[in-house]
């Protein structure tokens, strides 16, 4: 029995390394049909199914992340081992700690979808009369941006509430929005953390929050500041995408393990009972 969990549990980091590997193969691939000189009318067509592939490989993709994560969660809570992702997964593992991880997970992921533009209100814009567009309705743009940026999936709800999504956000959004996830719902179970353990799980969260749109800063300070200057800093803030996007994601990853360390015993046992 202890074989076959062991088993499983490898199986599990195999599925969320080939699921990472995969979509950044997918991106890289991709990026090969985003040449305006190579996109005919006559290839058009061939390269909007190719679009439509690639998100049919990257929800596989997430899926076979997600459930690599679960059997790897399962073999920690089964095998009680005494290492941090033992004491992670024991911790998250019962009823009350997974209605939380659920609830914070949508959530999270809604206020992302705001702050990234994946999901946009504009009322000043009337999608079917001033854009001539399908509502409801969408399509698939195919071409032609940076890697990662296309296939773009652009829909519109109503006349002014719409989707549009790009595959780097949406996988960025799925990513922060799981870490978020995790550490609410640990720093919950561990109710008697430090407030430093739970200020970093908070910094990291907030970072997480504009990875996709470090521009919302500037757009919601530039209410306080001025246009001239909220102008100024949106840019500013443009250009520190990738610091924040280095910041955030190690600071969401480090913080279960560092509130993990609360939650020990002193004989390496965790504290919690993941059956509660």
């Amino acid at each position: 029995m202890e074989k076959e969990t062991l088993k499983q549990g490898k199986s599990g980091r195999k599925l969320i390394i080939l699921g990472f590997v995969s979509i950044a193969i997918l991106f890289l691939l991709y990026s090969r049909y985003q040449n305006p000189e190579l996109i005919t009318p006559d290839a058009f067509d061939s390269i909007q199914r190719i679009a439509y592939g690639f998100y049919v490989i990257l929800l596989a993709c997430l899926g076979a992340i997600t459930y690599g994560l679960y059997i790897f969660h399962r073999e920690k809570v089964e095998r009680k081992e005494k290492d941090l992702f033992t004491i992670i997964a024991i911790t998250t593992w019962n009823s009350k700690s997974r209605k939380i991880f659920l609830a914070t997970f949508i959530g999270y992921g809604i206020f992302f979808a705001l702050a990234s533009g994946t999901l946009v209100y504009q009322p000043e814009i009337n999608f079917a009369t001033d854009l001539g567009q399908e509502v409801p309705g969408g399509f698939v743009a195919p071409c032609c941006g940076d890697p990662g940026y296309m296939p773009k999936i652009v829909y519109n709800l109503t006349e002014h509430v719409g989707l549009q999504i790009i595959p780097i956000n949406f996988v960025l959004q799925v990513v922060v929005s799981y870490l978020v996830g995790l550490n609410t719902s640990i720093a919950i179970s561990a109710y008697a953390i430090s407030k430093k353990g739970r200020g970093a799980s908070s910094i990291g969260a907030a970072a997480g929050l504009f990875i996709a749109c470090p521009t919302c800063a500037g757009t919601f300070l530039s209410i306080f500041v001025g246009t001239a200057s909220g102008i100024a800093l949106t840019i500013a803030l443009a250009q520190l995408q990738t610091l924040f996007i280095a910041i955030s994601i190690p600071v969401l990853v480090i913080t279960p393990f560092v509130m993990a360390r609360k939650l020990r015993n002193a004989d390496g046992s965790c504290k919690i009972d993941p059956t509660l």
